[in-house]
């Protein structure tokens, strides 16, 4: 098969290691991959760690974040024709099976090639994005947004969403059930089979630590909620237990004001950043992976990393994560926001080495048996393609 990889991705960040990734996973089934981009993301890993901050390499379009936001509405909806022109060419000599598309707001560029071409448009789709951007950074065009949204997740030929909670918000926007495809995010299975925990803490400057870990990795922002599990440590049950954030954020400052408050800032790790390809390294650190909170519709990469490395989960109880995790058996779960809640999950599993023992090893059951790997969702997209095909 042969895949036409479409995206606007600049930022070395989560996006960028599900495209290097997805498409690492397509050649490895030996199919064909052609990368249409701004800034290819498969010509090695990043060579620094990744931030959401932080830039693949310079393009007039990193100017785009400083200009007045009615400007940068209108640059995103014109990306769409030097674009279109780019994919039509590369399609035009590649003669791809099909096009894969990261969507992007207000890009049209798949739609387009893939209606002149009559070939498949298969449109990933992380977040709705104008519901996204409406409330974040706001929209001067919030009516023509939602129209171009829509055009564009009704006009594809299927549309991958991360879970089946976004699925279904596709489908009150007028995308019809039967080209919905849930690939959630993956992992390189291959990456945790060799567990080492004392070089993980050497790694991240926690060897001298004798308690539970509670970790987490990412981008951390204000709310991902990780103020609770400082606030959690304070209590007799945790007076052993470390926390380590394993990245950076602006929610930094905040969270080292907040171990200060309650007394805990030599337990409270800030291990800083890690180049993605580190990261199963480093994981065996934890005894409890962390997702205190996330979006009603995501799927956390960083979750699916906890449960191949073996490590059992504190998540909220959310419908897009019991899509993968089972309370009690390969995580925890509480009621989003609970403080009271976090702490009675955190102690059950920090007073109970054999319980983390043996979620873990069921995380990684279920990592299997859902095949939650990028191949897996490569074999997916690829099925999915040859149906359409046929």
């Amino acid at each position: 098969m042969k895949v036409l990889y479409h995206h606007r991705t600049q930022a070395e960040d989560g996006q960028a290691v599900h495209i290097r990734s997805l498409i690492e996973a397509f050649r490895s089934l030996d199919h064909e991959v052609r990368e249409v981009a701004l800034i290819e993301k498969t010509n090695g890993e990043a060579p620094e760690p990744a931030t959401e901050e932080k830039s693949g390499g310079f393009s007039p379009w990193s100017l785009i974040g400083k200009v007045p936001r009615f400007v940068r509405e209108i640059a995103e909806y014109g990306y769409s024709v030097p674009a279109t022109r780019k994919l039509a060419r590369a399609q035009d000599e590649f003669q791809a099976d099909v096009i894969y598309e990261r969507y992007a707001f207000g890009n049209t560029a798949g739609i387009n090639v893939s209606r002149r071409f009559d070939v498949p448009l298969i449109l990933e789709v992380n977040s709705p994005m104008v519901v996204e951007l409406s409330k974040t950074r706001g929209l001067s065009f919030p009516k023509y947004a939602r129209r171009v949204e829509d055009r564009i997740f009704c006009g594809a030929t299927r549309v991958a969403v991360v879970t089946q909670v976004l699925g279904d918000m596709l489908m009150e926007y007028g995308v019809d059930p039967d080209r919905i495809l849930v690939t959630p995010n993956g992992v390189h299975w291959q990456h945790f089979q060799n567990p080492n925990p004392k070089a993980a803490r050497e790694n991240l400057g926690i060897s001298h630590v004798d308690g539970p870990v509670l970790g987490f990795v990412g981008y951390y922002r204000d709310w991902h909620r990780l103020d609770l599990v400082i606030a959690a440590l304070t209590c007799d049950a945790l007076k052993e237990t470390h926390l380590v954030l394993v990245g950076l954020g602006p929610a930094e400052d905040e969270l080292q004001e907040k171990a200060t408050a309650c007394g805990v800032t030599d337990r409270v790790h800030f291990a800083g950043p890690r180049k993605h390809s580190d990261i199963a390294k480093v994981l065996p650190a934890f005894d409890v992976g962390l997702v205190p909170a996330i979006n009603p519709y995501a799927s956390p990469l960083k979750l699916h990393e906890y449960m191949a490395a073996g490590i059992p989960s504190l998540a909220p109880d959310q419908p897009n994560l019991r899509e993968v995790l089972t309370h009690d058996k390969d995580a925890l779960l509480f009621e989003p926001g609970n403080s009271s809640a976090l702490l009675e999950c955190l102690e059950t599993l920090v007073k109970d080495p054999a319980k983390r023992e043996n979620m873990g090893q069921a995380a990684r059951q279920t990592i299997l048996e859902m095949d939650l790997t990028w191949k897996g969702n490569a074999k997916r997209i690829a099925n999915e393609t040859a149906k359409l095909r046929s």
